[in-house]
């Protein structure tokens, strides 16, 4: 018998590929609950018209899943992956997996009381092949040891298609909160850190006056016992990109860097996982685009065998306490 899911809240349209992906790897999709009928409603059921919807959360959780995957609004996603985990549920959630650090410090009890596993689909890492392959380049050593990171994870606003929930800066998390925990967990992961400083952590809202609950601009600096990394996120994607965000990441070893262009190669080579090797033998870009997704396939592992091969629960909690420290420092309070 395959692993089943359920799918809780359809707030964000990452649910798609969480969803696509469990299913690429031979799950079963129970059915779904979502609170109303939010934006991304729509496309989720032309994508799975086969889908149940369920009439309440109880319902869904009473279904028999095994695995919960959250993607209802951020400041809410704590409180449905801890029911989901108290009725039995392991959890695959999207980021941020909480919003403060009141909500992180009741998961990580709960996860302690029921022994499930809370894990956060960085999408930035676990849905991009060519980080895929930069991982396995790094584990052979052909850039050293990496002491640097870069990332920049610029987005499109899409105004007409956000949520009120979207500008309401309690609601969403912040700016550091939400898009760059995905760069805070490639720092961790590529540099191999359990633990880091947030040296300098800074938002803004400088293009859209009449939200005030929006901050469309923010950068982080990380540093461990071994290694730094900056971090800089907006939502300034112009029209002309064709797709949401040049997404870039660079990993800086002792004896070379790879440079990631993820999702798009302006004014190079079509297409997306666009992967720059630079050592003392080779000097190229690859296409990765055939790397894969090992993250779902290790997550079912890891259900199976209570494992932590797809992403350890410590450094998951790490990742979330960094992204809001960095997120409380950058508006000026103490964390």
């Amino acid at each position: 018998m395959s692993l089943a899911f359920v799918a809780l809240g359809l707030d964000h349209r990452h649910i798609y590929g969480m969803t696509e992906n469990m299913l690429a790897q031979g799950a079963r999709c129970l059915g779904f609950w979502t609170d109303g009928d939010p934006q991304p409603m729509a496309g989720y059921v032309k994508r799975f018209p086969d889908l149940r919807r369920f009439a309440t959360l109880n319902d869904a959780l009473a279904a028999g899943a095994d695995l919960a995957l959250v993607s209802n609004i951020p400041a809410d996603r704590a409180s449905v992956a801890m029911k989901a985990m108290q009725a039995g549920h392991d959890v695959m959630t999207d980021k941020p997996g909480c919003t403060t650090i009141a909500q992180l410090d009741a998961i990580k009890a709960c996860v302690a009381e029921t022994g499930r596993i809370w894990s956060i689909n960085f999408s930035e890492r676990f849905e991009v092949p060519c980080v895929t392959l930069a991982d396995q380049l790094v584990q052979d050593g052909a850039i050293g040891r990496v002491v640097h990171t870069t990332g920049l994870g610029p987005h499109r606003l899409n105004r007409p298609t956000r949520p009120d929930w979207f500008f309401q800066r309690e609601r969403y998390g912040g700016v550091l909160t939400d898009i760059a925990s995905h760069q805070i967990d490639q720092f961790l992961h590529f540099t191999g850190s359990d633990d880091a400083r947030v040296t300098m952590a800074h938002v803004a809202n400088h293009a859209n006056p009449d939200d005030p609950g929006l901050q469309d601009f923010g950068e982080v600096a990380l540093r461990s016992d071994h290694a730094s990394g900056y971090i800089r996120v907006d939502w300034y994607t112009p029209d002309a990109l064709p797709n949401w965000g040049d997404g870039r990441l660079t990993l800086l070893g002792t004896n070379g860097y790879i440079e990631l262009r993820k999702y798009v190669d302006v004014g190079g080579r079509e297409g997306t996982d666009h992967l720059v090797l630079v050592n003392g033998d080779r000097c190229e870009t690859v296409d990765a685009r055939d790397a894969g997704l090992p993250y779902f396939g290790r997550l079912l592992h890891d259900i199976a065998h209570r494992t932590e091969t797809a992403m350890t629960q410590a450094h998951c909690f790490k990742v979330m306490e960094l992204a809001l420290r960095a997120q409380t420092m950058a508006e000026g309070h103490q964390a």
